[in-house]
């Protein structure tokens, strides 16, 4: 079956930066694309960024700041965040639309505050 795991979220300061992980299993993890998703308090779940992606891979509020990578050999998707702003608080989630059902994993929490 899917399993998504996402790890690495935590407490960091404004300007400050965290890399997200999301180990996958239960399907051919090369072949699919990755989405990175986020949620904050009270409001809607939003794209932040996706692999493969083209030319459209990051949400516009996201560009030049965050990263999104993958390691195929691992089945593991990242997503680097630098430059982190308060707003971007969040639970943050990796999501895989595999025969077309959305899978999801549990999130990560990340924090931005001092």
């Amino acid at each position: 079956q899917v399993q998504l795991v996402e790890s690495g979220g935590g407490l960091v300061q404004p300007g400050g930066s965290l890399r997200l992980s999301c180990a996958a299993s239960g399907f051919t993890f090369g072949v699919y694309v990755m989405r990175w998703y986020r949620q904050a308090p009270g409001k809607e779940r939003e794209l932040v960024a996706v692999t493969p992606g083209g030319t459209t891979n990051y949400a516009d509020s996201v560009k030049g700041r965050f990263t999104i990578s993958r390691d195929n050999a691992k089945n593991t998707v990242y997503l680097q965040m630098n430059s982190l702003k308060s707003e971007e608080t969040a639970v943050y989630y990796c999501n895989i639309v595999y025969r077309g059902v959305p899978y999801w994993g549990q999130g990560t929490q990340v924090t931005v505050s001092s």
